[in-house]
């Protein structure tokens, strides 16, 4: 991990609604807001070599990845986003093919927004589609239509930014097997070369999963499709978009040839990133010497704590805590993950540390081992949680 080019992740939690699915920390905040935040996110991109050092990671400038996300980004005005790239380039050495990616509600990429994208050197742009039937994305609070989502991807394209990805949702309220296989249709059709594909989570972090939960009607919670429905919308996904070329890699995305998300791999594969905003995440290598792999940081996930000031959040990594995120972090790739690699990497024992649990996994027909890759099957892939949760706590070996 150590010398390892660097991925920053940069939240902007702010949006025009609130999605009754959304469980991330963004909400709607008067614009006043804005520059009191971009002060304090300033000011730690500027201070990342101190907060690096504090934390007890090993810090380089490098960088090959950058992500903004929230949120809504395109909601700051221009010389807002301007403020946030060129605090970025002045602090990190920027690798000359960075892929520098841009979260955007489809109806917020208006002429000024687009032009600064491009003048910052953006050339990867992330849509929340979440749905091309203008009734599904009503009934959940976007206020796209499926042909403003169209025009932006011709707008994009006309401006240079041709690499483009597409978030859907399935399990929304009011969606059936018909209309789904209509906003895949439309996916595909559109050309893009990376869509990502989610299926509801249904938890008390967001108003619509609370609602499920209490069984009752608000955000049309009863016009949601139940489990069953929702994972075979999941699968009829990824039949669909591997017919059409777009293959899966990780358990929610798929590309085409070359088109995999740069940013998001460093998560997968364990590559250092930081992150900058309210509920950031960072991870830095440890020191050589200091009994760790790495160290995990983050920022609170208040608005309001974070502007003020609060401490971070520090998480130190051992070496058999490490190997555990190995495993459930490299089985959501569709190539799994190598475990000649992890030997080398986490000692010879590595491979054996789980061999109890591969084994139990793989008889339930959710792993498999081929050619010396463990990977989750396309059940364990409907079920990946269950599967991660016997990787995690688990007793791991250490570092031989």
């Amino acid at each position: 991990m150590e010398g390892m080019s660097l991925g920053i992740y940069v939240s902007i939690p702010f949006c025009r609604t609130k999605c009754s699915y959304c469980n991330f920390a963004s909400g709607v905040f008067s614009k006043a807001v804005f520059g009191r935040y971009l002060d304090r996110l300033g000011s730690d991109v500027e201070g990342a070599a101190e907060t690096g050092a504090e934390m007890g990671g090993v810090f380089q400038n490098h960088v090959d990845t950058v992500y903004m996300g929230g949120g809504t980004p395109t909601l700051l005005e221009s010389a807002q986003l301007q403020y946030i790239l060129k605090t970025l380039r002045r602090t990190f050495v920027f690798d000359s093919k960075a892929e520098i990616t841009v979260e955007c509600a489809p109806g917020t990429l208006g002429l000024s927004v687009l032009e600064t994208l491009v003048l910052c050197g953006v050339n990867r742009v992330s849509l929340g589609v979440q749905s091309f039937i203008d009734q599904e994305a009503a009934s959940v609070g976007r206020l796209h239509t499926g042909r403003t989502v169209l025009a932006e991807i011709d707008t994009l394209r006309s401006a240079g930014i041709e690499n483009i990805n597409l978030d859907l949702i399935a399990g929304l309220p009011h969606q059936t097997a018909a209309s789904w296989d209509e906003s895949l249709q439309q996916a595909i059709d559109s050309g893009v070369p990376h869509v990502s594909v989610y299926m509801l989570e249904v938890d008390d972090d967001s108003r619509l999963g609370r609602e499920l939960i209490a069984g009752g009607a608000r955000y049309h919670a009863h016009f949601v499709p139940d489990e069953d429905l929702t994972a075979d919308l999941y699968l009829h996904a990824c039949t669909r978009l591997e017919a059409a070329g777009i293959l899966q890699y990780e358990i929610s995305n798929f590309a085409r040839s070359g088109s995999a998300s740069r940013h998001n791999l460093k998560y997968w594969t364990r590559q250092p990133y930081l992150g900058f905003g309210v509920d950031a995440h960072s991870m830095l290598p440890a020191p050589a010497g200091a009994g760790l792999e790495s160290v995990r940081f983050s920022t609170p996930d208040v608005l309001e704590q974070y502007t003020s000031g609060a401490a971070l959040s520090r998480t130190p990594v051992t070496w058999s805590a490490a190997l555990e995120e190995a495993f459930f972090l490299g089985l959501r790739l569709t190539a799994g993950i190598d475990l000649s690699e992890l030997a080398e990497r986490y000692g010879t024992s590595a491979t054996s540390v789980f061999r109890e649990e591969s084994a139990e996994l793989c008889s339930k027909n959710l792993l498999e081992l081929i050619d010396g890759r463990l990977r989750l099957t396309p059940r364990g892939r409907l079920l990946s949680n269950e599967v991660f949760a016997r990787f995690l706590g688990a007793k791991a070996g250490s570092r031989s």
